[in-house]
């Protein structure tokens, strides 16, 4: 849809936030579109602090709690941020493109509304990675692997995540942070 427009190119889709880095470095005018919760080795707010150059537009879905408080992070550390949900018409999609590229921010009501009312995580990154992880149904042994740590360390991280989140398992801490909007 986007390159349908006669003054936006699309020049790449991307899997992996670590791959958008690589075209970023070559053209700091780029306006990249990201879904926050795009895997990588790259956590999204440190993707961003990368890309001070360049826009980034930020979509959302708006029934994913998660990415809501990783979009208003990103805010605070860019320039030239927007913040928008994944159901706008496409009028308004290409609207908060150009505008991120002139240099304006774009924000959804809705949604700054929603990250203003989820307040902070008690959770670090590193502890809202690790639930993410257990949210997919990995064990802990997984985890360890995927992260390059002892499996030892991962408890520890679980048994912080369930006093934070005063949850007595993993899947009641699971929809606490969710519902809170933390992960």
């Amino acid at each position: 849809m986007l390159s349908r427009e006669p003054d936006l190119a699309v020049i790449g889709e991307f899997e992996r936030s670590d791959e958008v880095l690589v075209v970023c470095a070559r053209d700091p005018e780029v306006v990249v579109v990201l879904d926050p919760l795009v895997p990588g080795e790259i956590e999204m707010l440190e993707l961003c602090g990368r890309l001070d150059r360049n826009p980034v537009l930020m979509l959302i879905d708006r029934d994913d709690s998660a990415s809501v408080p990783v979009a208003l992070a990103v805010a605070k550390q860019s320039e030239s941020v927007g913040v928008i949900a994944t159901d706008v018409s496409p009028d308004d999609l290409v609207d908060a493109v150009r505008g991120v590229a002139e240099g304006r921010s774009v924000f959804d009501v809705e949604l700054a509304l929603a990250a203003i009312r989820a307040g902070g995580s008690p959770l670090t990154q590193r502890e809202r990675e690790v639930l993410r992880l257990i949210d997919t149904g990995a064990t802990v042994q997984e985890i360890a692997r995927s992260l390059s740590l002892s499996a030892g360390t991962i408890r520890n991280y679980l048994s912080r995540i369930l006093a934070k989140t005063r949850a007595r398992s993993r899947i009641e801490a699971i929809r606490k942070a969710q519902e809170a909007g933390w992960f």
